[in-house]
């Protein structure tokens, strides 16, 4: 049972639009939230999360001091809001203005207008987030496992790090790219890899090939978490044994998917 639900959630909605808080206000309290409040700007957003830290953030792309994604980048960067789960609602459709918030590492990205059945499963994915459920495993315990996270993006890799530590993993190795990450591996033996796939000099699927065939742990189970949309390069990869999970990502979806990794014999090619 999870020791939080929606109903217990205390949410900040940063909004600018009154029209629009009401439509998100309305379709909140439906979803089963008790506990909102309402902010139009960034800083006073990030003036309310220093007098008491929420359980969920949820802003639009564009407020009247700063971006979305500007809001996210100063809550990863302050100690006590560096692990607030963030969810933007916003009718931006620019593959690069929303990458710059995925790879902050959020919850959920809803378009506006929204679905209310896509706003209740991002409030799901909060409480999953907030109080994951373990591994199941069978007889490997999650604490003896050993995970190497790759990823060009600090922030990205902080949301991938405290997933994991979520569901009670605790020996995690951080690579800020594929060459760093080869580098390691030569070194040290893991039991997976979780990588993004767009890195600067070695990308994702060069590590994952590096990986596959010229070094010494090829049958290594590798999840790529990305926020990639090339059919062609994505169906590249998995014809490499790689599972693929989309940025933002729902923790139960990756903990699913190394479960079936970590089950399942890997066949090499």
């Amino acid at each position: 049972m999870k020791s939080i639900s929606i109903g217990e959630l205390q949410v900040l909605l940063a909004e600018p639009s009154g029209m629009q808080y009401r439509v998100i206000q309305e379709s909140l309290v439906r979803c089963g939230v008790r506990h909102l409040e309402h902010v139009q700007r960034g800083e006073q957003a990030l003036a309310a999360m220093r007098r008491a830290v929420p359980d969920l953030v949820i802003s639009a792309m564009y407020l009247p001091d700063m971006t979305g994604a500007g809001l996210v980048r100063h809550m990863r960067g302050e100690a006590a809001l560096e692990t607030v789960p963030f969810m933007l609602i916003s009718s931006e459709d620019d593959f690069d203005s929303l990458d710059e918030v995925r790879q902050a590492g959020v919850v959920a990205i809803l378009p506006k207008p929204f679905q209310p059945g896509e706003l209740k499963r991002a409030l799901y994915a909060t409480v999953e987030f907030l109080d994951p459920d373990a591994l199941q495993l069978g007889d490997v315990f999650a604490e003896e496992l050993k995970v190497l996270v790759v990823d060009d993006s600090q922030f990205a890799r902080g949301h991938i790090r405290r997933t994991l530590e979520g569901f009670g993993i605790e020996q995690i190795t951080e690579a800020a790219d594929g060459r760093e990450a080869a580098g390691i591996l030569e070194h040290q033996l893991f039991d997976f890899v979780v990588t993004d796939y767009n890195m600067p000099g070695m990308d994702g699927a060069e590590l994952v090939s590096h990986i596959r065939h010229r070094s010494g742990q090829s049958d290594l189970p590798i999840l790529m978490v990305t926020s990639e949309e090339d059919a062609g390069r994505l169906e590249a990869v998995t014809r490499e044994n790689v599972a693929i999970c989309d940025k933002p990502f729902e923790a139960a979806v990756v903990r699913g998917l190394i479960q079936e990794m970590l089950q399942e014999p890997l066949i090499n090619s």
